[in-house]
């Protein structure tokens, strides 16, 4: 089959762009294998001239690259863990439950949206200070307890599930507790995948608060870490992005091994509205 001079030009601009977005990503593993200083030449090569595993063996060595690892996976799975259990049975209750007020606090929740979150982040700061959780992973994990957009998220997703499969389960003596734990938690799987990710990534990610509220460094979390580190280590290229590719590569394998159930999650939840 011919292909169309069109389709041609489409697929060349495509592959063009993923070009664009990779080539930084792949630089970066690239020059985390070079030899000190390497990557400081002109023009800067592309491959290392002797492949090296150097950088990373000292950041885990004399860094303590493996402390800040932990940190971050234990803190974005228990916000990801806390996220799902506070906001997928809110977005559940919005959606099929009846409770005086709903609509009206779900359209006040919507709106609260447009206030940027970095508006509340000092007086978050002085109410945890007051309460002792500066420093300590409880105080960095109450941004992620509940989020607006995960709320509209499993909302959406929830007011497709069809009421007469909600009402058979009624009909059949199950509980609310049973219906939303035997019949809606399976339905939503998708969107719970989703959400999950979601807030895995933004608190794997996350820079501003956990520099904020974390000042012991033996709590410090990846990017906190490495934001620390080019301080000191800011000639030594080959190392800061041998800290890069360990703040992403675990995130970036985790959305690639999920990417199926959040691309179901997006699409099924943008049906009704």
């Amino acid at each position: 089959m011919k292909l169309k001079p069109r389709v041609i030009a489409l697929n060349l601009a495509v592959g063009f762009i993923a070009l664009m977005v990779l080539f930084p990503l792949a630089w970066m593993v690239s020059v985390s294998f070079m030899q000190t200083g390497e990557a400081a030449t002109f023009p800067p090569p592309l491959l290392p001239d002797s492949w090296t595993l150097e950088h990373y063996r000292t950041l885990f060595v004399t860094q303590g690259m493996g402390q800040y690892l932990w940190n971050s996976f234990a803190l974005a799975t228990m916000a990801t863990l806390l996220a799902l259990g506070f906001t997928v049975p809110a977005g559940y209750a919005f959606a099929k439950l009846k409770f005086a007020g709903r609509d009206r606090l779900f359209q006040l929740l919507i709106g609260a949206l447009v206030i940027p979150a970095q508006i509340g982040t000092l007086p978050l700061f002085l109410m945890l200070k007051s309460m002792g959780l500066v420093n300590t992973y409880a105080g960095a994990l109450v941004p992620w307890l509940a989020s607006i957009f995960g709320l509209f998220l499993v909302r959406q997703y929830a007011l497709s599930i069809p009421d007469e499969m909600l009402e058979a389960a009624r009909v059949d003596g199950a509980s609310e507790g049973q219906i939303f734990r035997r019949v809606v938690l399976p339905t939503m799987q998708p969107i719970i995948v989703t959400l999950g990710l979601f807030v895995f990534l933004g608190s794997w990610n996350d820079f501003l608060w956990p520099l904020i509220i974390l000042t012991d460094q033996s709590n410090y979390t990846l990017p906190v870490a490495l934001a620390a580190m080019s301080r000191e280590h800011v000639q030594d290229i080959e190392m800061m992005m041998a800290g890069s590719v360990i703040t992403v590569a675990p995130v970036l394998i985790l959305f690639l091994a999920l990417q199926r159930y959040y691309i179901r999650g997006m699409l099924a939840g943008s049906v009704k509205g």
